[in-house]
């Protein structure tokens, strides 16, 4: 149940000071990137808090080259999780707002006044924005891009431009006003955070806005075995949602493991019956394969795009199937619900 909205006070936006906070793991060149885009920013009404949670390769020395150029925090802390580390970077800010990036992405240059401007226009204590891909990012990195937001693909649980459910910030690129963190708290450390932030903000009776003109450029995975391994792990952690808010599923979710299952009845039955019952499964992936063209306006990201959306739709479909057999059928997933739910997130 939803709570009442909250009437929340706030200073006027051309005062607000943003806090741009950004957990980081062993990704030096990708936050010399992140820094030089913050450091072009047309508004500088803002401070930035590098929390490294434990690298093995620091990026202190990086930092230090903007001391003085930005107002800059840098933190070390042992490795505990990127929720965490979060948290960390909270209780350490001095702004009115949290801003949260991921140490891949790449901020153009009035983002933080598109987002001040956003908020002038029509105030909201939580807003997500979409990240799209740098004409510098790989073939590969625009391909994943491209099957990450794509309307055939998941685009639309994810919230692209056309939704098939209501729209979550996710942590490449969101904020909150500290108001939000008094009452709700911060990240709890589990997979789908960003999930799990956005309903308990939800239910607390706080608006969330999506600001589309407020986006980033978002590097993502650099292999197909780590884009595999992050879509998969997706799949689960809905399960694990659904879990902690049982009315959360939605029939949309289990999109892409109808998928799955659906391909491989097609291709068992091209094999042992009719090849024509393949032919769906290559229609859809002609769909794909076009429109990646269109979209992105190039034969080879498009092309490559058919291989990581299988990889996206087949690595998030068997994930939640392989989550829903064992914690829902199996019964095993009650324990994990209430540890979770005994974590504050602060």
């Amino acid at each position: 149940m939803q709570a009442d909205p909250v009437m929340t006070t706030h200073k006027p936006v051309a005062d607000i000071r943003f806090s741009v906070i950004v957990p980081v793991y062993n990704r030096i060149d990708e936050v010399a990137d992140l820094l030089k885009s913050l450091a072009a920013q047309s508004d500088q009404g803002f401070e930035a808090i590098i929390v490294e949670d434990g690298s093995t390769e620091p990026c202190r020395d990086v930092c230090r080259r903007y001391e003085g150029v930005i107002d800059l925090q840098y933190h070390y802390k042992d490795n505990e999780g990127r929720s965490i580390a979060r948290n960390y970077g909270i209780l350490r800010a001095g702004g009115d707002y949290f801003v949260f990036v991921d140490s891949d992405c790449i901020l153009p240059p009035d983002y933080i006044a598109t987002l001040r401007r956003e908020l002038n226009t029509a105030y909201s204590d939580c807003f997500g924005g979409p990240d799209a891909a740098h004409e510098s990012f790989s073939t590969l990195q625009k391909a994943i891009n491209y099957s990450m937001t794509s309307l055939l693909t998941t685009g639309g649980i994810r919230g692209g431009k056309v939704r098939m459910e209501k729209f979550v910030p996710r942590t490449f690129n969101t904020g909150f006003s500290r108001e939000v963190y008094d009452k709700v708290g911060g990240f709890r450390e589990m997979f789908s955070e960003d999930i799990d932030m956005s309903t308990r903000i939800r239910l607390a009776g706080f608006r969330i806005n999506l600001f589309r003109s407020v986006y980033v450029y978002h590097k993502r995975r650099v292999s197909l075995r780590k884009f595999w391994r992050q879509v998969h792990v997706f799949g689960m952690s809905r399960i694990t949602l659904k879990l902690l808010y049982p009315g959360s599923l939605k029939a949309v979710h289990a999109l892409p493991a109808l998928f799955v299952l659906g391909s491989l009845a097609m291709i068992a039955g091209a094999v042992f019956w009719r090849w024509w019952c393949i032919l769906p499964l290559a229609v859809y992936l002609l769909a794909v394969w076009i429109a990646g063209i269109i979209a992105t306006r190039s034969l080879a990201i498009g092309s490559l795009g058919i291989i990581t959306s299988l990889i996206q739709l087949c690595g998030y479909g068997t994930g939640f199937l392989r989550s829903y057999i064992w914690k829902i059928l199996l019964g095993h997933g009650r324990d994990e619900a209430q540890e979770i739910e005994m974590r504050r997130g602060r």
